[in-house]
């Protein structure tokens, strides 16, 4: 699967989990220990703006904006969209964070690790069992193995969660990113 099959498919799966989101239920946890359905919500959208920037402008400064308006579930929707046509554009091969250069399809794949993993996330906080599709988590986590250190552990994720005997792909990365959710129960 390539960088922009992996986008398309993140961003796809994640508007299916965000299509659940009704008013009321931004104060419900999720599996991110410290936060909410709304702030999950926020992330979500920064993690957004941030790859819509990095295909419209070949640079992502380092400070995230506010999404606009009162709904992030429609504030993702709307940005999903506008990512989504950014990559169909034909973004440049390099894009520049801070002042690194970094190859836009690497950008790509890590930002959809981020947006079907938070996908399921939402999902999760909404009362809903969805799991990642095979396909896609399968492709998914040897982008999350490359990216995600020891270091980061404790900090922006949490330690790996045991994984079933005959755990499929999903499972799999859930639990490599720390997920103890349904999905691994």
């Amino acid at each position: 699967m390539n960088a922009g099959e992996l986008l398309e498919r993140s961003l796809a799966y994640a508007l299916g989990s965000v299509a659940d989101v009704v008013p009321g239920q931004l104060e419900r946890g999720t599996p991110c220990p410290g936060w909410d359905l709304g702030a999950l919500l926020g992330h979500l959208h920064d993690s957004l703006d941030t790859l819509h920037e990095g295909l419209t402008g070949g640079r992502i400064g380092l400070f995230p904006r506010e999404p606009e308006g009162a709904d992030p579930a429609c504030a993702f929707r709307t940005r999903a969209c506008a990512v989504l046509g950014a990559w169909a554009a034909g973004p440049g091969e390099r894009v520049v964070v801070g002042e690194l250069p970094l190859e836009t399809r690497l950008m790509a794949a890590v930002g959809s690790v981020e947006i079907a993993v938070h996908g399921w996330d939402v999902a999760q906080a909404c009362g809903r069992t969805r799991q990642i599709p095979a396909a896609l988590a399968g492709a998914l986590l040897p982008v999350a193995r490359c990216v995600v250190a020891d270091e980061d552990r404790g900090v922006r994720f949490a330690w790996p969660a045991t994984v079933p005997a005959g755990a499929g792909p999903d499972v799999r990365l859930l639990a490599f990113l720390g997920r103890r959710g349904q999905a691994l129960c």
